[in-house]
């Protein structure tokens, strides 16, 4: 079952998301396996939001909490908190998943 990771940045905290970006992105890169999809909360405006949500595809809340403690992000001191939740792919691309 996916869970959805929300995080929030701490207030004051966009440089930290700026320095540690590349090697987040990195990060992405290596589990990209796991997700089936994720990014940067913005503003109506565009501007940075403070945070960004995960959708990865793994079968405990544990293997969820490892992944966002992987996260430079998280190393690096960047999130206030993170929500996980467990999520139910309903549709995706287009496509319906849920049961006959």
């Amino acid at each position: 079952m996916p869970y959805l990771i929300e995080t929030f940045d701490k207030p004051g905290h966009a440089h930290v998301r700026a320095r540690e970006r590349s090697v987040h992105l990195a990060f992405l890169e290596q589990h990209k396996a796991l997700l089936l999809a994720s990014g940067a909360k913005l503003n109506d405006d565009g501007s940075d939001a403070g945070g960004g949500i995960y959708i990865v595809d793994v079968d405990t809340r544990e293997a969820a909490e490892r992944f966002i403690a992987d996260d430079p992000f998280t190393h690096a001191g960047l999130f206030e908190r993170v929500s996980i939740v467990r999520w139910r792919k309903a549709y995706l691309d287009g496509v319906c998943h849920l049961p006959g």
